[in-house]
């Protein structure tokens, strides 16, 4: 009996760890597979970040490419129109050399002095002409007061209405900018 008491207490022990193996591996699955729903849960999560770091990396790209093109083109415009100060001041200049040789008679204007303020005027001119100033035209054309300031309204016979009919003082232009307006007479 007794050996049969020790027969069944070995079995008992042999099922109990057999239970128990089975326990263990039930309770290993069930983790593997809360580990592995985890995992799945952490990729996706990992996924949805990545893709908005990405997304966020793109506009600022996109940003900074506006910003530098902004950049360079205000940089252009400074560069165009740094100048723009200097132009009208010159332009009181060229007044008074126009005004000069208006006053000189035929016999001073083959004087070697008024040939030199001649050339000195038209040096000045070609210059000024190579960094943007350029004279605004308005005799005989369609008056424009982007362009023109009226001064005198008169009837004439030989421009139609609205017509520039003389230029008081020459107007002049820094590139597709208006330096100052052409004073002119306009024909009603």
């Amino acid at each position: 009996m007794e050996e049969v008491k020790i027969l069944k207490e070995k079995v008992q022990e042999e099922v109990n760890e057999e239970v128990d193996q089975e326990v263990n591996n039930e309770e290993e699955n069930l983790e593997q597979d809360e580990v592995e729903v985890d995992i799945d849960e952490e990729k996706e999560k990992l996924k949805k970040e990545f893709d908005e770091l990405t997304n966020r990396y793109a506009r600022l790209q996109a940003d900074f490419d506006n910003f530098k093109r902004r950049v360079k083109k205000e940089k252009e415009s400074i560069y165009s129109y740094a100048n723009q100060e200097l132009m009208t001041e010159f332009v009181t200049v060229i007044d008074n050399f126009e005004r000069a040789f208006t006053t000189v008679s035929k016999e001073d204007k083959e004087k070697s002095f008024y040939e030199g303020m001649e050339m000195v005027y038209k040096q000045m001119m070609d210059i000024l002409k190579k960094k943007g100033l350029e004279e605004i035209e308005a005799l005989g054309k369609e008056f424009d007061p982007n362009l023109h300031q009226a001064v005198l309204h008169e009837e004439s016979d030989e421009y139609e209405e609205d017509i520039v009919s003389d230029v008081l003082q020459k107007g002049y232009k820094l590139k597709d900018r208006v330096v100052r307006p052409s004073m002119v007479k306009v024909s009603k």
